[in-house]
């Protein structure tokens, strides 16, 4: 059990009143696009990570794990510096060799009508998308990665959760984990609206409570070992005994109403958008703000106001991901011949991502601008401004990992032979991210299980750069290792 003395100096440590600047987050965050560019030319012009050996998995490791540290600790200072560490070897791999398709070019192949037959299936209508994927294992890594670093001194303050208005890198780790989830939960709708066969709000709303059920139990059990160990707890982050596990349980049967309310709101980014206006006018408009700040924590409502509020924010930013998941994850369109350049970008998956980049950034600019609304941004409240924020920053994410594999893996799904692509797409991954992607949840599971041990056996404050960064290393390593005997092993656990 952590000593009275420690857990006191722990919480004041972790505490941030002020967050970082949206442009600091942006460098820092920008590694994982950076770390990505370096391993598509690796592996398109080198084919380095093919056959995957130890020492593939090694630098794997180092590009998507071992960047994501360097940036939210030792580098925090100087993210460009480490972007151009990442861009520079990028450039001068693809300019010093061909690409390695083009050494090794096939005779074509001819295409089985069975294999035409195929693209009218529902997973050919939903093909694997190998930029989504690098996108949710990035993000993955730099939330199990945040979630330890925050109790060392070698992780900057300003990037750890703010108290009640600012920014910072884990406040924007927490809003995309829920983007993240809003963009796979589009697969099983546009699976339906495929096939036909919409399905009754009654079995939906049985479909949500079973998926919901095994994360609440991981709610509770976060909270009874929380407080039976006296573990160091932030109480404004969500409340006495809500925690992020509640919030993440509660939003499947939420999502599956809401889906009835699409009959009267034609999609699901003007629904999440109304959703985060009605949610801001009661705040504004009402008590509601103050009494989310600053009453005084005498009932169950009260004890665990920001969990229950800031709820509604959350359920806005999963519709923003929904709504983002229905534009890009089925397949893309082929362009019309004829057609101009700017009709075929704006059509395109990227040219999608683009236009609802700068619509949530304008939208953003104008709530929080002086010359607009003049709103604060606050995870605490899950507000308008954090909403837009975290939409913007998600869409702006993928469009950058979408342009990296348009540019150097063109041709992935330029083909009717669903064997080919299956190959160009696996080719095209990164077995790490891959992992990670597969298991997330679990993952963070044991991300968290692994932070809470080392917390209770370490002395992480009077830790110094280098003790803190071999435990990082460590710790990330062992994560890492269990994702990839998992996927080794074709198991999937689902929640």
């Amino acid at each position: 059990m952590a000593s009275p003395n420690y857990k006191a100096r722990k919480e004041a440590f972790v505490s941030n009143l002020n967050g970082g600047s949206v442009w600091e987050i942006n460098e820092v965050t920008l590694v994982a696009p950076s770390a990505m560019l370096l391993w598509s030319v690796l592996q398109s012009r080198q084919k380095l990570f093919t056959p995957y050996t130890p020492a593939a998995y090694l630098v794997d490791f180092l590009l998507n794990c071992g960047a994501l540290m360097l940036a939210c600790t030792l580098y925090s200072s100087a993210p460009a510096l480490l972007n151009l560490l990442l861009i520079i070897p990028s450039i001068l791999v693809y300019f010093t060799s061909t690409s390695h398709e083009r050494r090794t070019k096939t005779p074509a192949q001819k295409i089985p009508k069975s294999d035409e037959a195929s693209r009218e299936s529902t997973s050919e209508f939903l093909p694997a998308k190998p930029f989504i994927t690098a996108y949710r294992g990035g993000m993955l890594i730099i939330t199990c990665v945040a979630i330890l670093a925050v109790d060392f001194r070698v992780f900057p303050r300003r990037f750890a959760k703010v108290e009640n208005w600012g920014t910072s890198l884990m406040d924007m780790g927490v809003g995309s984990f829920v983007f993240t989830m809003g963009i796979v939960s589009a697969r099983p709708v546009l699976k339906e609206r495929f096939q036909n066969s919409p399905t009754l709000l009654s079995k939906r709303l049985i479909g949500a409570m079973r998926h919901s059920a095994p994360i609440l139990l991981l709610g509770f059990v976060r909270l009874y070992t929380v407080k039976g160990l006296d573990y160091a707890e932030h109480v404004t982050e969500y409340g006495v005994h809500w925690n992020f596990f509640f919030t993440l349980g509660f939003l499947p049967p939420f999502i599956a109403l809401f889906q009835s309310a699409l009959n009267y709101v034609p999609s699901y980014a003007a629904l999440a958008l109304l959703l985060a206006c009605t949610y801001e006018a009661a705040l504004d408009f009402t008590d509601l703000k103050a009494f989310i700040i600053a009453a005084p924590r005498t009932n169950l409502l009260s004890k665990n106001r920001e969990g229950i509020f800031s709820f509604f924010g959350y359920l806005a930013i999963f519709l923003a991901g929904q709504a983002c998941g229905m534009d890009i994850l089925t397949r893309p369109i082929s362009a019309k011949k004829g057609s101009s350049r700017f009709s075929r970008l704006r059509k395109s998956i990227l040219g999608k991502l683009i236009i609802w980049t700068a619509i949530w950034t304008i939208l953003f600019n104008l709530t929080t601008n002086y010359y607009g609304l003049n709103l604060l941004v606050s995870r605490r409240l899950a507000n308008l401004p954090y909403f837009l924020w975290v939409s913007a920053f998600n869409c702006g994410q993928l469009a950058l990992f979408c342009a990296i594999e348009s540019f150097l893996f063109p041709d992935l799904h330029k083909t009717a032979n669903k064997i080919v692509e299956a190959d160009r797409v696996k080719d095209a991954t990164s077995r790490l991210l891959h992992a990670f992607n597969r298991n997330g949840l679990a993952i963070f599971l044991l991300a968290n299980l692994l932070t809470g041990l080392v917390n209770l056996t370490l002395p992480t404050l009077e830790m110094d750069h280098i003790q803190a960064m071999a435990v990082l290393v460590a710790y990330m390593g062992t994560v890492s290792m269990v994702a990839v005997i998992l996927d080794a092993y074709n198991v999937s656990i689902k929640f």
